[in-house]
């Protein structure tokens, strides 16, 4: 057997295969960030197509943590029943499901305006943006955020995820906090790595305290900013290092500050050879042997039997995908049978930008396929 198909154990929770969907924003919540059902039939097809272990994505724990109008919530009871049917529906299908816990930081600008509200940031450095737009976070605000973490992992436990994940990548807030680029606060928040990596640590320990030590704890953290003056690899692997140290139970590894291009982001396009695919691989190496805990990679695997060497040299523990399995969530059913089958996703970044328009989360290329049929 494939140890790409072989069971895997977080914490003390099970996963049937090393095989992960990692989280992506669908923009199917209701307008109070509660489920629907068009969600929970996009994740019991994943579970039904073979993933071991789904994580849903960037659900906000704080109402200034919100990015997107029909984005999840996980900031009051209200959101529990419908997180519940959604878990069931997943489970019921043989996968494991956990949360991504989120806040966006100043990058919920033009949301938190649209609703008369002004963004909070660690530090504010753009002189692009006018002070109405975002401001610093004071001290108290941070204690309420880390609060909100807690809060949310436990009625994610209650709602029947497995586990959470915190969403330290991609520019939100927490990459705001490590990066030295968007952190230039002189208090215990700023300065030193260990001051820049507080927040991390805080919001790790209020959720232990709500969950208890057996309930897995994941992160998906930015190790690196995707441009030079931001964060730097050797950080992020101390980083990577010390939140392991902590008690993080698995980190997933991705980019801390987007660039200005996709090439400098998680989202890669003109994935068209094996050479381009695994573009985080020598981070998650380097970081692997300096842990002790799972480490899952991310970003552009679309070859089975590439995703299996990466496991078989232990350059990783589990592999992530998302672009992929919008387009054919049964993909790993179908690897299962065909190892050598090459996924009909083109990385072209299309549903990215559909997403980003308000518009709900599907591939523009199946879309156009099934009008062109009917």
């Amino acid at each position: 057997m494939s140890i790409l198909f072989e069971p895997i154990i977080i914490n003390n929770m099970e996963i049937k295969n090393h095989f992960v969907r990692s989280a992506t924003y669908d923009a199917l919540a209701d307008e109070n960030g509660k489920v629907t059902e068009a969600q929970i039939s996009i994740y019991r097809e994943l579970a039904k197509g073979g993933v071991g272990l789904i994580i849903m994505g960037i659900t906000y724990v704080h109402s200034s943590g919100q990015r997107f109008k029909n984005q999840n919530s996980i900031a009051c009871d209200d959101t529990i029943p419908g997180l519940r049917k959604l878990t069931s529906a997943v489970h019921n299908e043989g996968a494991k499901i956990v949360l991504q816990l989120f806040h966006g930081g100043k990058e919920c600008v033009a949301f938190q305006k649209s609703i008369n509200k002004i963004a909070l940031a660690p530090s504010f450095i753009d002189a692009h943006n006018s002070e109405e737009a975002y401001r610093e976070i004071r001290e108290e605000e941070i204690w309420e955020i880390i609060h909100s973490f807690g809060e949310g992992a436990n009625r994610a436990k209650e709602a029947g995820f497995d586990g959470v994940q915190i969403h330290a990548a991609h520019g939100y807030l927490f990459s705001q906090f490590l990066s030295p680029f968007t952190n230039k606060r002189k208090d215990k928040w700023g300065g030193s790595l260990d001051n820049r990596l507080g927040f991390h640590k805080e919001v790790y320990l209020e959720i232990r305290r709500k969950v208890g030590k057996e309930y897995p704890i994941l992160i998906k953290i930015g190790v690196q900013d995707g441009f030079q003056g931001g964060l730097e690899l050797s950080e992020g692997e101390i980083a990577s290092r010390l939140l392991s140290k902590l008690g993080y139970d698995a980190l997933e590894i991705s980019i801390g500050l987007r660039g200005r291009t996709y090439e400098e982001s998680e989202f890669r396009t003109k994935i068209d050879s094996v050479e381009k695919e695994a573009y985080f691989r020598e981070w998650c190496k380097n970081i692997k042997s300096k842990v002790n805990v799972p480490i899952i990679i991310v970003g552009g695997l679309r070859t089975f039997r590439l995703m299996e060497e990466i496991l078989d040299k232990g350059d990783a523990d589990l592999v992530s995908l998302s672009r992929p399995l919008i387009r054919e969530p049964n993909l790993i059913s179908i690897w299962e049978k065909n190892r050598v089958y090459q996924p009909k996703c083109i990385s072209c970044n299309k549903c990215l930008e559909t997403v980003r328009s308000g518009k709900p989360l599907a591939c523009f290329h199946e879309r156009k396929e099934f009008l062109n049929k009917n």
